[in-house]
């Protein structure tokens, strides 16, 4: 995912954010779902080769469970401005680690922590479970490198 981040730094992209999936047809399989805006006529002239499914979509003026009439200006773009900063939040927290190395969900689990608990939500993020069963851990190991986009 850190390489589309940079194709905001390049200006190929103006905007993005990712969502990691199941995918209901094959449960052993799974996928990034990345969003962005472009000016560049075909994406698929710059995207890495990993990248699957590119298909163009109408603006987005609804998120499932938003309310954006309490939104500052009743402006559904500070909601997809914050999902984007969330999205770049976690390729910096996974960027802060030495290359190569092992992240244990325990780890993440921490930098959650503080997060969850800045918001007064305490431990009510789903890291907190005593163990992660080893069939999850292993399903995002075992995750091929490919990513499912949509532009608008």
């Amino acid at each position: 995912m850190y390489n589309i981040s940079q194709l905001g730094k390049t200006g190929e992209i103006n905007w993005y954010y990712f969502l990691y999936h199941n995918n209901p047809e094959d449960l052993g399989n799974h996928y990034f779902d990345v969003v962005f805006t472009t000016d560049r006529e075909d994406p698929n002239n710059f995207l890495p080769g990993y990248c699957v499914d590119t298909q163009k979509i109408p603006p987005m003026t609804k998120i499932s469970g938003i309310d954006e009439t309490i939104l500052e200006g009743q402006d559904i773009a500070q909601a997809w401005r914050i999902i984007g900063e969330q999205s770049e939040f976690i390729i910096n927290l996974v960027r802060a680690h030495t290359e190569n190395c092992e992240i244990h969900p325990q780890q993440i689990a921490q930098f959650m922590h503080f997060f969850m608990n800045a918001l007064g939500l305490g431990h009510k993020s789903i890291f907190f479970f005593p163990q992660i069963p080893l069939e999850i851990v292993s399903q995002v190991q075992s995750m091929p490198e490919k990513a499912r986009f949509a532009f608008f």
